[in-house]
């Protein structure tokens, strides 16, 4: 059994809940390539964070100083967004003892999603550029739903060994 912790800003907590569905068999928006029963998922909890005081006091961690801050949801540039969503990943992972803690934040820019494991972090970020501040809603959810599918495509790989190797350390960029 595979355990599987999320802590999601700008997925809102659909990547959770689209891991417990396949976890179960449920009918799913995601189409799956992993064999589920070969490869059985559990979700040992899903977290919607938009915000600093919930990064604080749920993960325990410090944030990074948000680029602005909007009605207390943090709102950061790309880089930061990269620090924060494997700071987020690794945070939840080592809460739960799960095997695998996902991240995701994003701001202005792409997003960030992280997939954490022990050793390995696998770092990529949405095909869709918006600014949380000004950005059209459906493209705010266009970029959700790219950050979604690219994080359950990155998740299969790492699940199913189809991953390269890194060169530099292990963080691995994709994308």
């Amino acid at each position: 059994m595979i355990r599987i912790a999320t802590a999601e800003c700008f997925t809102h907590g659909l990547i959770g809940r689209e891991i417990h569905a396949f976890s179960r068999g449920y009918p799913r928006q995601y189409s799956w390539k992993l064999d589920p029963r070969r490869y059985r998922l559990s979700l040992v909890c899903g977290l919607f964070i938009p915000t600093l005081s919930g990064v604080r006091s749920i993960l325990r961690i410090s944030p990074v100083p948000p680029f602005e801050i909007l009605d207390g949801i943090k709102v950061y540039d790309q880089e930061s967004d990269d620090v924060m969503a494997l700071r987020m990943a690794e945070a939840v992972r080592e809460i739960t003892r799960a095997h695998i803690g996902i991240g995701t934040t994003a701001g202005i820019g792409r997003g960030s999603i992280a997939v954490a494991g022990k050793e390995l972090k696998l770092l990529t970020r949405s095909d869709v550029y918006a600014d949380l501040r000004s950005s059209d809603p459906s493209v705010i959810l266009a970029r959700q739903e790219s950050g979604i599918r690219k994080c359950l495509h990155l998740l299969e790989d790492l699940i199913g060994n189809d991953l390269q190797p890194s060169k530099d350390g292990n963080v691995i960029r994709f994308p």
